[in-house]
């Protein structure tokens, strides 16, 4: 789950991290009054969860409150990567005189949460590991032990050489750590991190995912959830007890099983193909989350045929065959569909399918080859819907 910057550093205020002064705004009207509180001259943000905000113009600064309001009659409404900007950050400006990268990851190759630092701040930090690996410090954190002050210093010292700047610095190495872990985040990230012409430090921006397995202990997250900056089939699809996220493809994927759906979606890729989504049914035999699946298919336009891959284990074949079977009964489905099912009851799923005219497949690297020739059809106007 993500969050808007504005509320990543509510997050770091209450963990002590320092922030410049800011106010949430959603009109042109507060901006001006936000901006002529604070002087006359402050930082226009948008707030959005999408990045490139200031590529896009979604980031201004303004030297009075009238030119504010003109900067933010400009980003309110702003499509910024599909998401409209419907309100602002009005922050003060800080006096930057460095600016530096910090962030905390779950590293999955080091089986850690890892420190990430650097003296390039205020850029994208990938494009920094890409061109110039060595200028990207990593630190893997025990998990047993957690940061301590020692290594929250060392990583400090080889980011400044100002002593006053390395005590504060390694002070806010633990408090994000802290953060990070209270609240089981997958990603905290300050950028950049400046440092003050006082030598103070101020997070300017910062971003926090958060684990969504782990948000019904977490109230307090799950309540800064925006919806409108998520895709309602995927939050609808979650309610359901579906793990779908929507991808830019034209082949429907049904799957159970997260592995077994990233091999389907690998297989598509490799014979040509382009999926249109990962939609995980989980395990279970509930004929119900079938239809619930169709249901979500069949509302993407996108979608020209369907491949709905099963390996039966816990779930059984005959429910998913069921499940279909009453989906095309009760569903105006325009796309064709192709089913493999392996593993329990799979022989009684497909006789099942097989009486009521739904073609299927001897293999996995079958189905996916028919699923890509039922778009080809479908786009040359030839497909035939079951």
């Amino acid at each position: 789950m993500k969050i808007h910057e504005y509320q990543a550093k509510e997050l770091l205020k209450r963990y002590g991290i320092p922030v410049p002064r800011g106010n949430l705004c959603r009109t042109v009207d507060k901006v001006r009054r936000a901006v002529a509180e604070k002087g006359g001259t402050a930082v226009i943000k948008a707030q959005v969860h999408r990045g490139g905000r200031g590529k896009a113009g979604g980031i201004k600064v303004a030297g009075s409150s009238e030119e504010a309001a003109a900067r933010a009659r400009h980003i309110l409404g702003m499509d910024i990567g599909g998401s409209t900007v419907n309100k602002v950050l009005v922050e003060e400006v800080v006096d930057i005189t460095e600016e530096l990268y910090i962030g905390l990851i779950n590293d999955r190759t080091a089986q850690a949460v890892t420190l990430i630092a650097s003296r390039e701040g205020g850029v994208d930090i990938e494009d920094v590991a890409r061109a110039t690996p060595e200028k990207i410090l990593r630190y893997p954190i025990d998990p047993l032990t957690g940061l301590r002050e020692e290594e929250a210093r060392n990583v400090a010292l080889k980011m400044s050489e100002d002593p006053e700047v390395v005590s504060r610095m390694g002070a806010l190495f633990l408090k994000l750590y802290a953060l990070y872990v209270d609240t089981d985040a997958t990603l905290a990230e300050i950028n950049p991190l400046a440092v003050t012409s006082e030598r103070e430090l101020r997070a300017v921006d910062a971003k926090m995912n958060f684990d969504d397995n782990a948000l019904f202990r977490q109230p307090d997250i799950l309540a800064l959830r925006d919806d409108d900056e998520e895709d309602k089939r995927e939050i609808a699809a979650g309610r359901q007890g579906l793990s779908y996220i929507r991808l830019d493809g034209n082949i429907g994927c049904i799957v159970n099983g997260a592995g077994l759906a990233m091999a389907t979606m690998d297989m598509i890729h490799l014979y040509g193909g382009s999926p249109a989504n990962f939609l995980d049914i989980g395990g279970g035999s509930n004929p119900r989350k079938v239809v619930d699946a169709m249901r979500l298919l069949v509302s993407e336009p996108a979608v020209r045929s369907v491949l709905i891959n099963i390996f039966g284990g816990i779930t059984r074949c005959d429910d998913v065959a069921k499940g279909l079977i009453e989906a095309l009964a009760s569903l105006e489905v325009n796309m064709s569909v192709v089913v493999r099912l392996s593993g329990t009851n799979a022989e009684e799923g497909r006789a099942l399918l097989e009486r009521n005219h739904v073609p299927t497949a001897a293999s996995m690297s079958e189905a996916v080859r028919i699923a890509i020739e039922m778009c080809r059809q479908a786009a040359a106007g030839e497909n035939r819907v079951v």
